[in-house]
């Protein structure tokens, strides 16, 4: 990604990442221990493709306490226009959630990791929060996650860059039939490698899921206010256009 945040990662979905399937039955201890695997027909973070719009293989596995506490990961595969030649990001996250009278807020920090990046400076950190609130099968949620200056973000313009990324989510559950929706709008303010001179941008996506037992399979049409001749990866392509991402995953 190089440029700020993936927090839906922990607890909530957010287009092409994998969502973590609730577990119905309770917990056996302190400690609880959930994962899984996903691929999707295009990586897309805050609307940006990270894989030239084409799949991506994506695994997690987190651990939570009952206090709160969780540290998590999460991998993808890339194209090696994102990190310098690496064809994998690996997030690394840790952080604290509480929820409160069906409100439930979540404050962490996510250390962005590209193996192979040919000695390239691409790694950096993201401290994060959200708060999100239950209304009967709805959620709502709003969240913001900051990268300070960071030579990991450098761009032609500066040798330290850093980044904003501000959003509103809103989806829930149709009773009793396996499927669920989301809404997502987000804004990015800072310049990337990726988005070169843009100083920000606005991304959404809608999506639905179906679920049943531990295979989620779900459609989402995600799309940026970005215009299709402002970047291109080096193939060619427009990744911030528009389009359908398709996902299937497994939990447990």
């Amino acid at each position: 990604m190089r440029y700020t945040l993936k927090i839906a990662l922990i607890l909530s979905a957010a287009v092409a990442a994998p969502a973590f399937a609730e577990d119905t039955a309770p917990p056996s201890g302190p400690i609880t221990v959930t994962g899984g695997a996903t691929v999707v027909s295009d990586y897309r973070f805050r609307g940006v493709s990270q894989t030239d719009r084409r799949f991506a293989l994506q695994g997690t596995l987190t651990v939570t306490h009952e206090s709160g506490f969780y540290v998590s990961t999460w991998g993808s595969s890339i194209d090696d226009y994102v990190a310098y030649g690496s064809d994998q990001e690996i997030d690394l996250i840790a952080g604290y959630h509480k929820t409160v009278n069906g409100t439930t807020f979540d404050i962490g920090g996510l250390y962005y990791y590209y193996p192979g990046s040919h000695g390239n400076n691409t790694d950096f950190i993201e401290p994060y929060a959200s708060v999100s609130h239950v209304f009967g099968p709805a959620t709502a949620k709003a969240g913001l996650a900051y990268a300070p200056k960071q030579r990991a973000l450098a761009t032609a313009f500066h040798d330290k860059e850093d980044n904003l990324y501000m959003y509103g989510e809103l989806g829930g559950a149709i009773p009793d039939t396996g499927f669920s929706v989301l809404g997502h709008v987000g804004y990015s303010k800072g310049r990337s490698v990726l988005t070169s001179s843009l100083k920000g941008y606005v991304d959404w996506n809608l999506g639905v899921n179906y679920t049943w037992q531990h295979l989620t399979l779900g459609v989402a049409y995600a799309d940026t206010d970005i215009k299709n001749d402002e970047f291109t990866t080096p193939s060619g392509r427009h990744p911030a256009k528009a389009g359908a991402v398709v996902s299937l995953g497994a939990s447990f």
